[in-house]
């Protein structure tokens, strides 16, 4: 068979294949494309899943009607000042989405610039592009998309779905909000009910709250600040206590330049830093942020972005474990037992009855007199086992016993846990896990003081070499 050349319509369709994997694809694309436009409010509207409609309305820059009519055209980009690929700072940049989305759905663009008497709009059906017209819009841009993969329906057969499909894009757009907590998002659909996450402040504290409105109010109160700088690298974010963990690692969320990835180098790091916090079988919450020169690192790995290569892969993991770290230890304290304290205050009684109250006094006492003894007495004395077998009053405790991470030790119950007072609650230890614990620091230590002990066999262990 001779070589040929495919036609225009066979390579956008190709190239839809590695761009358009699913709706989200198209919702995170056109997001993207509306975030690198300056935009500072961004709507998402999804119907079916994504898969009869998806319209993202923004209020960015907008485009002229010559910027308009080429943004349809393969590898047509306003993001690149040259041809250095090395010097990525926007979220696309291949010029690739739109033609993409043309060519297997019905796609519509409408679009406003500053400079433009009025609005201009394009339609692009399964690749087939219309002229540009006069169109009604205040400002920025509206791209709607229908029918998904009409153009090639064999496609459809590989989505899930419309409920599955619709948690897709919600995911993409919590990301990508997580990103950029000063662009406020709404999200709307058939799915589910509209969901709006207003922006929030420059800075840690408004990063904060677009977090909590994301990943839940838990995650807000067990949240550690952490930070580090080396090298022009920078390492900041947020990062669950151990007391909040998940069974997987979904809560984990990653991003490099205000970039969402998933980053086998960043996970491991996450998971080290963690080692010494949670058992093998949970998974920490996190939300980092690594920021560096984009010459130290490649967005142009993966077709949808969705990974990167640093330059200085080692650097970067240290500085992420050495961020989570220093964070756990400074805060590490902030454990289940005395950080939720609106969980212990709802044992707490509103009003504590008088030293000398006598239950037999209370409107709930049943009827029936002292002559005999009623249901709830004969009750009660099941209970009733004889004096108790440790004195547990309580005794003069010295402050700075109460500050400790497990407290002022009170009592032991089955010879296997001890009950500890702090300041504000109580604490229930495992003294078994406990001594465990404490058996494993010391070697830690000694490891890092005297390196690994050893000593010679008392009787040599010989072993034959071929």
């Amino acid at each position: 068979m001779p070589v040929r050349q495919l036609p225009e319509t066979i390579v956008n369709r190709i190239a839809a294949g590695e761009v358009v994997e699913r709706p989200a694809s198209v919702v995170k694309e056109l997001v993207e494309n509306a975030i690198d436009a300056g935009a500072s409010r961004i709507d998402i509207f999804s119907d079916g899943g994504g898969r009869r409609k998806i319209v993202i309305a923004d209020d960015g820059s907008g485009m002229t009607a010559a910027d308009l009519a080429l943004a349809v055209d393969r590898h047509a980009t306003s993001k690149l000042d040259d041809e250095d690929l090395l010097q990525i700072r926007t979220l696309g940049f291949r010029g690739e989405a739109l033609p993409s989305i043309g060519a297997v759905a019905r796609l519509s663009i409408t679009t406003r610039h500053a400079t433009e008497p009025h609005a201009w709009s394009l339609r692009v059906e399964g690749g087939d592009k219309t002229p540009i017209a006069p169109a009604a819009l205040t400002q920025g841009t509206r791209v709607e998309v229908a029918d998904l993969f009409f153009a090639t329906p064999a496609r459809l057969k590989f989505l899930k779905t419309d409920r599955t499909e619709a948690e897709a894009i919600r995911e993409v757009v919590r990301r990508l909000a997580m990103a950029r907590p000063d662009v406020a998002f709404t999200l709307a659909g058939e799915e589910r009910a509209p969901v709006t996450w207003a922006a929030a402040l420059p800075g840690a504290p408004g990063q904060l709250i677009r977090l909590g409105d994301i990943l839940g109010a838990d995650f807000r109160a067990n949240a550690i600040e952490v930070r580090a700088e080396r090298e022009g690298v920078i390492v900041e974010g947020f990062a669950a206590a151990p007391s909040l963990t998940k069974a997987n690692a979904l809560g984990q969320y990653l991003f490099v330049n205000g970039r969402p990835v998933r980053d086998k180098l960043i996970l491991g790091a996450v998971r080290a830093a963690y080692s010494d916090y949670l058992p093998r079988d949970r998974h920490p919450v996190v939300a980092l942020f690594v920021t560096l020169d984009a010459r130290e690192v490649d967005a142009n790995v993966h077709p949808a972005k969705t990974e990167v290569r640093f330059r200085n892969s080692g650097l970067v993991r240290a500085l992420i474990v050495h961020a989570l770290k220093d964070g756990l230890a400074r805060e590490g304290r902030r454990t289940a037992a005395n950080s939720a304290s609106s969980v212990i205050s709802t044992f707490r009684p509103a009003s504590m009855p008088p030293a000398n109250w006598d239950w037999r006094s209370s409107p709930s006492y049943p009827v029936g007199g002292s002559a005999a003894p009623s249901f709830t007495e004969r009750a009660q004395a099941a209970f009733d086992v004889g004096a108790p077998s440790a004195d547990i009053r309580p005794t003069e405790v010295t402050p700075d016993l109460l500050d400790r991470p497990l407290g002022a030790a009170r009592t032991q119950i089955h010879e296997t846990y001890i009950v500890s007072q702090t300041r504000d609650g109580l604490i229930v230890i495992d003294q078994h896990a406990a001594h465990e614990r404490i058996v494993y620091e010391r070697l830690k230590a000694s490891l890092d003081a005297n390196g690994v002990q050893r000593q010679i066999l008392l009787i040599p262990d010989i072993v034959e070499m071929d």
